[in-house]
Order: structure tokens, then C-alpha cells, then sequence
């Protein structure tokens, strides 16, 4: 298999955890490259690394975009082209859609070689973050045109798979996220770090871990807070992440511990140290760290789309508050910080939900995906996906299109 990604560790994101919980799984039982960017620092005497006998990753020229703090690989289509030639994989998969990416998606599809896609990030509605509203249109274009040149889009929630539907994107598929209970524990709760924020016992820290970037909506959450600290004037914000604005937000809320970003056991005793997980973002197609906060016995708050929709209970193991309805969120927030025992108890069933939330089932479904995926293409004769010509959106959410077989064999 090679995998395409602009994002991998070392960079912290959702995008790059994900890819990474993933290729250490798959390379277990198969070959895996990573063909993905050089990064910032990195120097290196050969653009191939070998990881483990089964890991390898196969590094391209790179370029940082300002202000949104990402990095894209640049085009690669001939070397990709000699290179799988000469090492043929039995499949591709492209996890984002930048230039490197396309490359691929070119390369590919010219040799014939089964290709899949995941469907990560809304970059068409990050334009309305980042002052480009006006190429909205095109971006979602864009996008919808590269998926749907391949064989299968793997999208990480029911309700994204229907809003792409709508806008015309096919062969859609789930591929959910697990999460790792036994990193992420309410046993890590550390009331040494509470005291370095200057909270005691029965002191209340609100959490918010991600990037901190525009669209990630934390205004909203300092909103909240302050709101909170009107009735608790003892309880603290920690805020755990890097990102391209946050010189520029820490300056306008200085209120908030801003704590860098943390990884690891370290990451894992913030979560379990907080109170209340307040997430105000409205631009996830998941959202990876409601789950880690869920397993560390955080009860979250969030807008009810993506993985809070899935597994979050109103009033139960956490709150809701409708999409977009932003005083609703700072009520559900003051609400839920005036009671100490909700939000021990919440916590207590959020934990309980993730124990059944498991990487294997994820990943064993991503591998039968694959696997669906190269029959198909052995079917059609080796035939490239030509683009479907386009059609009005459905007008309606409707079910998941694509079925695999429940007697596929995952055997290698």
C-alpha cells in the first residue's frame, strides 16, 4: 500500500494522529510507504526511510502555506511514476488534496494501480476562515472532482457522508475513529498539574485541546468561560495546542493557561485533569479529540454533528447544542459547570461509552475497504475511474451508499 499525506508526525493534528494510528496498524500485516513532505528542520541523506521492514516513507519537496500552518507537498507525478513503475503498490490511498496529492491521483490512475480516498478536512469551508470566501465554490469543487476519480471516499461520520452525497460526491463509505482507552484514562488525572494551574480538589478547569487556528471558533469558548466565572470566579481555562494565530488569539485572551501542544502520556494527564471538555468548533468532519476526552472521564460539551452527535447523549454522558446555536452553547456551558456531581457522573458514562470504541474494528473495516477496492479494479480490467459527469444533488439526506460484503476475506 502507499499512503499519500501533506500531514504526518511529528505535526500535531487530527489529520496526522489519525494516519499515523493507522500505518501502525496496517504495517503489522502489510507493506506500507508514506509518501508525504519533507518537513520543517528535516534533513535527510535519502528520500526514503525506512521505518520497520514493513514501514517505509518516501519523502517529497514540501512548502509551508502562511497563516494557515499547514504544509503541502509539491507536485511529484514523474517521480511517483518511475518510482511505481519500478515497485508497483496494490493500491493507493490519498488522505488530503493538495498537490502532492493530486499528483498521485494522476499517476495512478494513468498506471491503472486501484485507488482510494479519505475525505479529511473541509477545506472549502475554511475559506470562510481565512478571508477567501470568494474561491468557496471552487474549492468544494475542486474537491468533489478528486474524489470522485476514485474508486472509493472513505468519510468519517453519517452525517458528512449525506451532506457529500448531496453535493454530489460518490462512492462514499464510512471509515469512523477509535480511540486508545488505555492512554486516555481517568486514572491520569494529576492534582499536581491542577495545582500548577492553581485549581484544587474541587476547583473547575474547562479544556479545550486542538489547533489553535481561526476556525476552531475558541472566542465562543472564552465567551463561555467568562460567563462561568461569573458564578465560579476560582475556575480556570486551559487551552492545550499550537497553531498559525496563536500569538494573536493568547494575546486577546490572556484569561486562558495556554499550555503548547502536549503528546502522549502528558496529553493524556491534561485531559484527565480538566472538568469539562468545552469544544466550539463548527468545522469538523470528526473530531478525534471529543473521543480522547470521553475516555479520560471528561464529560464534553459540543454542537451536535460529527462524533459528538454519534456518541454523545444530551444530558446523559455530556451536552448537545444545535448546530450553530452559539448562545445555546454558552448556556449548556454555564449549566453544566454549576453542578460538580453532573459532571463526575457525566464523566463517568463518557468514559463507559468509549470502552467499546476500538482501533482494531476501525482499521479491520479501513483493510476491507482496500480490499473491495483492488476487486473492483480487478473487475473493470484494470480500467481508470473516469470523472462521472455531473449531477443536481440529491435533495435529501439519504443512507450510506456503499455496502462492502460482510463475507469479505481480510486474509493476506
Amino acid at each position: 500500500m502507499a499512503l499519500v499525506t501533506e500531514t504526518f508526525p511529528p505535526e500535531i493534528n487530527g489529520v496526522a494522529m489519525t494516519l499515523s494510528r493507522l500505518v501502525t496498524h496496517l504495517s503489522r500485516r502489510h507493506h506500507v510507504t508514506v509518501v508525504r513532505p519533507l518537513q520543517p528542520g528535516e534533513r535527510l541523506r535519502s528520500r526514503i526511510i525506512e521505518r520497520t521492514p514493513m514501514l517505509r516513507e518516501f519523502v517529497r519537496p514540501g512548502v509551508q502555506v502562511p497563516r494557515m500552518g499547514v504544509r503541502l507537498g509539491l507536485p511529484s507525478g514523474m517521480i511517483l511514476a518511475r518510482h511505481w513503475r519500478r515497485d508497483r503498490p496494490d493500491i493507493v490511498h490519498i488522505a488530503t488534496e493538495g498537490p502532492l496529492g493530486l499528483s498521485a491521483l494522476l499517476t495512478a490512475n494513468a498506471l491503472g494501480i486501484p485507488l482510494s480516498s479519505s475525505f479529511h478536512t473541509n477545506f472549502d469551508d475554511y475559506t470562510k476562515h481565512y478571508g477567501v470566501s470568494f474561491i468557496f465554490k471552487a474549492v468544494q469543487g475542486y474537491l468533489r472532482r478528486f474524489h470522485n476519480r476514485t474508486r472509493r471516499t472513505m468519510v468519517p461520520s453519517h452525517d458528512l457522508i449525506n451532506t457529500l452525497d448531496r453535493l454530489g460526491y460518490r462512492n462514499l463509505t464510512l471509515f469512523s475513529r477509535g480511540v486508545d482507552t488505555a492512554l486516555f484514562s481517568p486514572a491520569r488525572r494529576d492534582p499536581q498539574l491542577r495545582r500548577s494551574w492553581g485549581v484544587g480538589d474541587a476547583g473547575l478547569v474547562l479544556l479545550l485541546v486542538g489547533r489553535v487556528a481561526p476556525e476552531k471558533n475558541i472566542p465562543l469558548l472564552v465567551a463561555a468561560f467568562d460567563r462561568i466565572r461569573v458564578q465560579r470566579p476560582d475556575a480556570k481555562l486551559v487551552i492545550v495546542g499550537e497553531g498559525p494565530v496563536r500569538p494573536e488569539i493568547q494575546a486577546r485572551f490572556p484569561q486562558a493557561i495556554w499550555t503548547g501542544a502536549k503528546t502522549g502520556i502528558d496529553l493524556a494527564r491534561h485531559y484527565a485533569s480538566a472538568d469539562l471538555f468545552a469544544f466550539p468548533s463548527m468545522s469538523e468532519t470528526f473530531g478525534n479529540v471529543v473521543l480522547e476526552a470521553m475516555a479520560s472521564g471528561v464529560a464534553p460539551l459540543a454542537f451536535n454533528y460529527a462524533a459528538p452527535q454519534r456518541y454523545v447523549v444530551h444530558a446523559q454522558n455530556g451536552w448537545l447544542v444545535p448546530f450553530g446555536d452559539e448562545p445555546g452553547f454558552i448556556e449548556a456551558a454555564t449549566c453544566a459547570a454549576a453542578s460538580p456531581r453532573t459532571l463526575r457522573l457525566f464523566g463517568e458514562r463518557a468514559r463507559e461509552t468509549t470502552t467499546s470504541i476500538l482501533w482494531d474494528q476501525v482499521i479491520g473495516s479501513f483493510e476491507a475497504t482496500l480490499y473491495a477496492v483492488i476487486r473492483e479494479q480487478q473487475t473493470a480490467g484494470g480500467r481508470r475511474v473516469v470523472l462521472p459527469p455531473p449531477s443536481k444533488p440529491a435533495n435529501g439526506p439519504i443512507a450510506m451508499r456503499t455496502t462492502l460484503p460482510a463475507t469479505l476475506s481480510l486474509a493476506v
